[in-house]
């Protein structure tokens, strides 16, 4: 049997383009939450003792950024210079304009247009993968990656693991068969974990915890084995994390947001965004789409593209590949896909539900992946019936 190796690698919660990601999109959920028309494009940045907020937001709503951004470092755990940033007593900056008007016009009209003709709002190419390898129905590598670097987060804040800090990153090589183009993971090759600490703690203590506390409950016994390499924090320490230790830019981890590497990712980040910004509706209704194939059973493996125009509706065209795992031609799946998806910005976001912010609707998705989880808000994880007998030979 044939075998490679695919790697796939997440970060926490505390990553600085991590906190800059959930600031973004905690600024979209008090926009929303006040007023759902709100046309949001907020992007944040940070670096020592510094967060800044910058962009354009047309909203009704009256939103306190500076609380906002403070909140969400705090809710993080960062709370001292200590650790990297101190939400109480850094400095806050807020660059915020409103939207362009010609965008405005192009896209929305100033709200006159019913929804069904919104444009979207830049032009761009998004992609949703989906696969059978897993319940989630997303890669084995990226799964395990995103779990671990949220084990690390859940044992920090219970306090399992005290001398854990916010920042860290995970990392997973998974050892995988090509079976008819359908991708079949054999063992995990090598896991990779590391971890800001505090001072105090031994490398002995920390390789141990870790191994008890966050790879044995998450990494499944079936994969690992006497040959699966463990590299945990294997700099041999890191003490100084976060915004301290690096600067942060919302939308610098979209392949940690989508698919771990698998499949494709059009090239436009997520937070921060409204419901018109097709870079994130798009490729929501698309990860829809492609999971539905699969957990239909039209294929074991599929990949849905899409592009748009700005201040156009309809795409200006839809892709289909299963990657030769088909129970019917691609042919026959896009046209399929096309029948049971409407992929016109305005129509996504009503039924998908996008424009509905606030109770950290949006916030939980900046960390830990915006696909493969089971949260009702997470609504283009749900499996859409398709209607293909009549398409079967």
């Amino acid at each position: 049997m044939d075998t490679f190796l695919f790697t796939s690698e997440s970060v926490n919660e505390g990553h600085p383009d991590k906190l800059c990601d959930q600031i973004s999109d905690a600024v979209l959920d008090a926009c929303l939450e006040l007023d759902p028309e709100s046309k949001v494009a907020c992007e944040t940045c940070t670096k020592t003792n510094l967060v800044m907020v910058f962009g354009e937001i047309t909203t009704k709503a009256n939103v306190d950024y500076e609380k906002i951004v403070r909140n969400t470092c705090r809710k993080i755990g960062f709370v001292s210079e200590d650790v990297g940033l101190d939400a109480d007593n850094c400095k806050v900056l807020v660059y915020i304009e409103q939207q362009d008007p010609d965008i405005a016009r192009a896209v929305h009209g100033h709200l006159t247009k019913h929804p069904e003709e919104i444009g979207a709002g830049d032009q761009g190419h998004m992609f949703g993968y989906a696969t059978d390898e897993t319940p989630e129905f997303m890669p084995l590598s990226h799964v395990l990656a995103t779990k671990l670097g949220a084990r690390l987060t859940e044992v920090r804040k219970n306090g399992t693991c005290p001398w854990l800090r916010p920042d860290g990153k995970t990392q997973v090589t998974v050892e995988y068969y090509n079976e008819f183009g359908a991708m079949v993971p054999v063992r995990v090759h090598t896991v990779l974990i590391s971890t800001q600490h505090d001072e105090t703690v031994t490398n002995d203590e920390i390789t141990q915890d870790i191994k008890e506390h966050v790879i044995k409950p998450v990494v499944p016994e079936k994969y690992l084995d006497e040959k699966t390499i463990f590299h945990i924090n294997p700099s041999g320490r890191f003490v100084i994390g976060g915004p301290h230790g690096d600067a942060g830019l919302t939308g610098r981890k979209i392949i940690i947001d989508t698919y771990g590497g698998w499949g494709a990712h059009g090239g436009g980040s997520f937070s921060g965004k409204d419901p018109t910004k097709v870079d994130r509706s798009g490729a929501y209704v698309v990860r829809q789409a492609a999971k539905s194939v699969v957990a239909n059973g039209l294929a074991r493996r599929c990949i849905v593209q899409v592009s748009y125009a700005i201040g156009m509706p309809e795409p200006l065209s839809v892709f289909v590949d299963s990657y030769g795992t088909g129970k019917v031609s691609d042919k026959e799946i896009l046209k399929i896909v096309k029948e049971n998806f409407d992929f016109r910005p305005g129509m996504v976001a009503i039924n998908l539900d996008l424009k509905r912010g606030g109770n950290d609707r949006y916030l939980k998705t900046a960390a830990y992946g915006h696909f493969g989880r089971d949260d009702p808000d997470f609504t283009w994880e749900f499996v859409k019936p398709l209607k293909w007998e009549k398409h079967q030979d």
